[in-house]
């Protein structure tokens, strides 16, 4: 494909993505991999997965930070350009038509309950995106009969990273360090 056209298919398939995910970057990763491992297989799901862990390690927001990754790796620094330009133009649109209205319908019942409606599916996409990767990444075996010690031990990490994070409060770059140096340790 030449680069005008993959640019142009960068820029709509980013762009769909924008508008159509409500929730933040967590929920929109699943659209995303849709769209980049499924649809255009610009990806494949563990190339994705570590797309997905750059972009989260990174500064600012993960959907952002995935599109910058997935566009510089299809066409550079166009391509970069197109896929955030892309991601983030329905929100800005969107947030400035929200501001224009937004002492009109700020005490709306009616808005309050929409969004308070959106709140499951939010979880529900963050959720499936765990699932996923957790699938797509070993974490979570497809066949009991398959499960080897690199599964025992990236179920271990992370388990022990959940109860660092829930149960002792751990600062999660504490626990980004941690693990990636116990995979470090592990799997060498």
């Amino acid at each position: 494909m030449e680069i005008a056209g993959l640019l142009i298919q960068l820029f709509l398939t980013f762009l769909l993505i924008g508008a159509v995910s409500f929730g933040g970057g967590y929920s929109m990763i699943p659209v995303i991999e849709r769209e980049v491992v499924h649809r255009h297989a610009w990806m494949t799901l563990p190339e994705f997965t570590d797309a997905v862990a750059v972009a989260g390690m990174s500064p600012g927001p993960i959907a952002t930070n995935s599109a910058i990754f997935v566009g510089y790796r299809m066409a550079g620094v166009p391509g970069a350009l197109a896929a955030t330009v892309g991601t983030v133009l329905p929100s800005l649109i969107a947030v400035l038509i929200a501001a224009t209205f937004f002492r009109k319908v700020k005490n709306s019942d009616l808005i309050h309950k929409g969004f308070y409606g959106l709140r499951p599916i939010i979880t529900g996409l963050i959720f499936y995106a765990a699932l996923t990767f957790a699938i797509g990444n070993g974490v979570i075996p497809t066949s009991f009969g398959s499960i080897g010690w690199e599964t025992l031990a990236t179920l271990a990490i992370f388990l022990v990273s959940l109860v660092a994070l829930t149960k002792y409060k751990t600062h999660p770059i504490v626990v980004i360090l941690l693990s990636g140096l116990a995979g470090a340790a592990l799997f060498s």
